[in-house]
């Protein structure tokens, strides 16, 4: 049987900001460039180095405005356990291991480069996905992509970037404080607490802790962002689909714009004034580049796509009904996009060298910009829903798990397969007298149930 889920309302505002929010970080991505290698480059640089209250205004933009983009992607990641791609394991294994696929090889590939030198703290630089210049390239196709491969592409930046922050909490951590560590740790559990055990469903008292939860990890020595990610695991989430009075529910709507066009906007004015000097070519030839730049382009489409189509292939998931490996690799593609993450890990991964951070970002930005141009060309032309997608707004899957020997198993999914023969309704066998009609269609959201169209009842790839 066919089930079609609709697309939440969240998760479409969250594109649409997505979207916009994408174009807005190009813009200051080009004013920062153009203001930096401009007669007003020494005082706009400088600009962001100035301190306020202990801090530059670089550092209070990287840990403490950063740590609300952190937040979002954790209010994010919970929506999507409950009610999203990752809320199902047979459905939420395909994203995961796409996304441990696109940690994977961009990580080996910088390896290879830097690997016992200097630079080889850069390894998890290519690692990571930015979701909202990703998403925003997504949204730029509108319908003529399927809707399952934003939805794929959303979890798989999601588990991304959730590998990045275990990433950074693990390895990018300078000067560790056990004590303040154990005091974050203890304002998260209270947090937690106030959640499951006293059902406190006002923001306020969350906000408050998260703040004093922040505090302390900025002591502890791990990156504060980390208690973004923490604090939106303790809010109040509600199981039911976009519904408004769960406080993560409210807290991730009234996110999405400053998100999108102020916190990160924000951050690319502070993070991408590059200096091109007369040695750029260079500077891109060197190792450290080399393994950013081949990681996003390449590592990342291949992990994705090889290590979705393995897992496939070994039956431990499957491709949803409207999707084929064509649109799996436009996915990887626009997984090369790292930008805001990438920079962020580069600023840590190589603390007080200039050059090397210059260099570095110089690789993140001409990377993110092939990787994002080549997917668009890849989906723009290649990446048009299949022609037995009834309903290019909805995710379709089967309710059941398909018989290893099915067409919908793995041995069908191999990539070049002819999709024309899902037009092609199956004959029944000779004396067979139990060919029954092609199964109704149910819509996932609301339960209802529509007939399905003759010769698409089960459509093969």
């Amino acid at each position: 049987m066919r089930i079609e889920k609709k697309l939440s309302k969240t998760f479409k505002q969250f594109a649409e900001s997505g979207k916009a929010g994408g174009i807005v970080l190009i813009v200051c991505t080009v004013i920062s460039l153009l203001l930096a290698n401009s007669p007003l480059g020494v005082g706009y640089l400088g600009f962001w180095h100035q301190y306020v209250a202990g801090l530059s205004i670089e550092h209070w933009i990287n840990d403490a405005l950063m740590a609300v983009f952190f937040l979002l992607i954790g209010l994010e990641l919970e929506r999507e356990l409950h009610n999203g791609e990752l809320s199902d394991l047979r459905n939420a294994m395909l994203p995961i291991l796409a996304a441990a696929g696109g940690i994977a090889v961009p990580a080996l590939i910088h390896f290879v480069f830097n690997g016992g030198t200097a630079t080889q703290a850069g390894i998890g630089i290519p690692m990571a996905t930015d979701i909202a210049f990703a998403l925003g390239v997504l949204a730029l196709l509108g319908s003529r992509v399927p809707a399952s491969l934003k939805i794929f592409l959303t979890a798989l930046a999601v588990m991304d970037d959730l590998g990045a922050i275990i990433v950074i909490a693990v390895f990018y951590t300078a000067e560790f404080s056990l004590l303040y560590l154990v005091g974050a740790l203890a304002v998260f559990a209270a947090l937690f607490a106030m959640n499951k055990l006293l059902r406190i469903m006002s923001l306020w008292p969350y906000l408050l802790g998260g703040a004093l939860m922040w505090f302390l990890m900025l002591k502890s020595g791990v990156h504060a962002t980390i208690a973004g990610v923490l604090l939106a695991f303790a809010i109040p989430y509600s199981s039911v689909e976009d519904d408004a009075t769960s406080p993560s529910h409210r807290l991730e709507h009234l996110l999405h714009k400053p998100v999108a066009f102020l916190i990160l906007p924000v951050f690319a004015l502070a993070n991408t004034g590059i200096v091109i000097g007369a040695g750029w070519t260079g500077d891109l030839m060197s190792a450290n580049s080399l393994g950013i730049l081949l990681g996003l382009v390449a590592g990342k489409p291949i992990g994705i796509f090889l290590f979705s189509f393995g897992a496939v292939l070994l039956g431990i998931c499957r491709l949803p009904l409207d999707l084929a490996w064509r649109h799996i690799l436009g996915a990887g593609l626009l997984g090369g996009i790292g930008f805001t993450m990438s920079i962020f890990i580069t600023n840590l991964a190589y603390a007080g060298q200039a050059d090397l951070i210059n260099a570095s970002k110089m690789a993140i930005l001409l990377g993110s910009f092939v990787a994002g141009l080549f997917g668009f060309i890849w989906l723009k032309f290649l990446g048009a829903p299949l022609a037995s997608d009834p309903d290019t707004d909805s995710m379709d899957f089967e309710d059941t798990p398909p018989h290893p020997r099915s067409p919908r198993g793995a041995s069908a999914q191999a990539p070049g397969r002819r999709e024309s023969r899902a037009l092609v309704p199956r004959a029944p066998a000779p004396g067979r007298r139990d060919a029954a009609p092609p199964a109704p269609a149910v819509d996932g959201r609301s339960g209802s149930v529509r007939p399905a169209r003759a010769g698409h009842a089960a459509p093969l790839r």
